[in-house]
């Protein structure tokens, strides 16, 4: 039986360490898929790549010179060069096909294979080559094997060469390529279904009319889902309407539903009182602000998160609870992928036992400044901040020059020679 809370508020609300406890024990990581190899960038690897060939599968050039037998040139200097015979040329995807014999050389570029019988390459700046081509004398000794890239120098067949669970990037994708990996495992994207409601929200990219306003949670929400690997169905803005809602909530395409809205206490927030007739209202009011009416649970295998509709609040819920879930199922940590900075307060932050606090702060002259706005329907707020800082439950708050970690929403705000941490750390 789920209390209706419409009207009537909180008789508890939980704490935020046991929902996020809740969410880590819930979830896991979604299945594999196999995903073209150049699409794979950003993805998670669900299986560990061993290489099958050799890289690269022959000897070659390191350099552009000329390819001979390395012992051959021992005694070579600038007043006593050595004279060879050209027999020809090799080039990056056409080798020479001859044999290069005593007092021989090939003329080679970097990256063509090294002729059979030539050992050693002669870098072209201590070589001169007669007008004909025919000839070619050698000012510097090289013993053999050098400037030689051996078969399998960068890669050998049967290498591991990236582990499961990593996630692909650029230069990952490339070493796929370099293996011959037309296409690899990854773990599949978390779908995502937005339900956004509102009998006033206008569609992202109105301009604001009489008593409504524009909607920009779902942008909001768009790149945060982007930024953690979520891949969005469809959607559209839904009335106040219950029937809609819950039919909306109730995808069962999605592994994600984010509710926008409708999670509160007023008249038309009716959003709980449907999870919990769709599958299981988990948790409703959490002791936290901003966010506090923020709700989460299960529909079918959908885990569905009720996020205020004010702005601050839809951000701060998404960060806590909807985040670490999308980014788990999709192999991701669940750790908070922003970076960090430790920095002392300009001004103190007040707070109270049992509530955790999500306080925008702005950085000035290498001090974190608490934001005087803390409205949770003040977007702009986000916008003038550089970024937040978490004030768990057991504090009551924080002292002028207590230095406080602050996770940064970007990077422009930082003071130069600050101390930045790695995401996690």
């Amino acid at each position: 039986m789920v209390r209706d809370v419409r009207m009537r508020g909180f008789a508890e609300r939980a704490d935020v360490a046991e929902v996020d406890a809740f969410l880590a024990e819930e979830t896991r990581s979604l299945a594999s898929e196999e995903v073209e190899l150049l699409d794979c960038t950003g993805r998670v690897l669900a299986e560990g790549v061993e290489s099958k060939f050799d890289v690269p599968g022959f000897p070659r050039s390191a350099m552009d010179g000329y390819a001979l037998r390395g012992e051959e040139s021992f005694g070579a200097s600038e007043y006593a060069p050595i004279p060879f015979d050209v027999l020809g040329t090799a080039l990056p995807g056409a080798a020479f096909e001859g044999q290069v014999g005593p007092g021989q050389a090939v003329r080679i570029m970097t990256g063509a294979p090294i002729p059979s019988g030539a050992d050693a390459v002669v870098m072209a700046e201590v070589c001169s080559e007669s007008a004909d081509g025919d000839r070619v004398e050698i000012s510097e000794a090289v013993p053999p094997q050098k400037n030689v890239g051996v078969a399998g120098e960068d890669i050998r067949k049967g290498d591991p060469v990236l582990a499961p669970g990593r996630r692909i990037r650029p230069q990952d994708a490339a070493l796929l390529a370099s293996i011959g990996r037309p296409r690899v495992a990854c773990i599949a994207r978390p779908r995502v279904k937005l339900v956004v409601t509102g009998n006033e929200l206008l569609p992202a990219g109105s301009a604001p009319e009489g008593v409504c306003i524009v909607d920009s949670n779902s942008v909001m929400l768009r790149g945060l889902v982007a930024r953690d690997g979520g891949q969005l169905l469809p959607f559209e803005i839904l009335p106040d309407d219950p029937a809609q809602i819950r039919a909306a909530m109730a995808d069962s395409q999605a592994d994600v539903v984010l509710v926008s809205g409708g999670s509160s206490v007023g008249q038309e927030d009716h959003a709980p009182r449907l999870l919990a007739e769709l599958g299981s209202l988990d948790f409703h009011g959490i002791s936290m602000r901003p966010s506090s009416p923020t709700g989460l649970g299960r529909a079918g295998d959908a885990f569905v998160f009720l996020l205020p509709g004010n702005p601050v609040s839809c951000l701060a819920a998404y960060e806590f609870f909807a985040g670490p879930t999308l980014r788990a199922l999709g192999g991701r940590p669940r750790a908070w992928p922003h970076r960090r900075i430790r920095l002392p307060l300009a001004r103190k932050i007040a707070s109270s036992i049992g509530r955790t606090d999500y306080v925008r702060v702005s950085i000035e002259e290498g001090r974190a400044i608490p934001l005087a706005t803390s409205g949770a329907s003040i977007l702009s707020s986000t916008v003038r901040a550089s970024g937040a800082v978490i004030v768990s439950r057991g504090h009551e708050g924080m002292a002028e020059g207590e230095e406080v970690e602050i996770l940064l929403y970007d990077e422009d705000g930082l003071a130069a020679g600050s101390p930045l941490l790695e995401p996690g750390e």
